[in-house]
């Protein structure tokens, strides 16, 4: 994957997760909530994967 790849899915996953998250607490749910905060978790590693790629050149 290139680094735009990584960054594209890393702003989904982290919009998604996002957005999970928020109607998690919105409506208790507790697992709802937790697979947003892993799924924004998934979007900074993916992140910071493609920063990396970046600077690499790939």
């Amino acid at each position: 994957m290139s680094s735009t790849t990584d960054k594209l899915k890393a702003a989904g996953n982290k919009l998604a997760g996002g957005a999970k998250d928020a109607v998690g607490k919105a409506t208790d749910n507790k697992q709802l909530q937790a697979e947003g905060k892993a799924q924004k978790a998934k979007g900074a590693v993916q992140d910071a994967a493609g920063t990396v790629k970046g600077k690499l050149g790939h």
